[in-house]
Formats: C-alpha cells, sequence, structure tokens
C-alpha cells in the first residue's frame, strides 16, 4: 500500500489550544500506530508543524481520515500537505 507525508503547520497564536486538545489527538495517533496506518508522528523541533507517515490506499482517503484529527476538528491545523512518497533506502522501504 502506498505511504503518505502528512505535513501540518500550526499557527503560533493557537500553541494554547492545541496544549488543550494534545491527549486527544495524541490518542488518536496512538490508535491509528496501533492500527498499522501510522509509521511514525512528530512534532518539528521549532514547534511550526508535525510530520507523520502514514500507509493508504490513495490521498483521498489520507485526507478523510486526517479532517478527523481532534487537532483538525478544532481548527487548530492551520495548513496540511499530503504528499504521496517512494522509499527507496532506509526503515520504510518494503
Amino acid at each position: 500500500m502506498p505511504l503518505f507525508a502528512v505535513q501540518y503547520t500550526y499557527a503560533h497564536e493557537k500553541s494554547a489550544q492545541r496544549d488543550d486538545h494534545r491527549t486527544d489527538h495524541r490518542a488518536w495517533l496512538a490508535d491509528l500506530v496501533r492500527r498499522g496506518i501510522v509509521h511514525s508522528s512528530g512534532p518539528f523541533a521549532d514547534g511550526g508543524g508535525a510530520l507523520m507517515m502514514v500507509e493508504a490506499a490513495d490521498a483521498e482517503d489520507v485526507n478523510s481520515l486526517f479532517d478527523q484529527d481532534p487537532f483538525a476538528k478544532r481548527d487548530l491545523v492551520q495548513a496540511r500537505v499530503v504528499r504521496e512518497w517512494i522509499p527507496v533506502f532506509g526503515v520504510f522501504v518494503k
């Protein structure tokens, strides 16, 4: 199944709101990891966003799935970019 990089960009002015909902956001992601959909996830060191590696049939499925993120439902993601990624070397190569 294809692998997708999902990149979030966060607005600095909503950081307190993200803090309020981070537990729900991380529980949602942890469930996707448990189910084998998300392979890796984490914030950028500068706090400006996050990156998730996701296995899905197509970008439409990824977008539909990430619309369910508690951060997305509360309008706490300024921008989301979904791009199919083709790993050649490393741990994501199958």
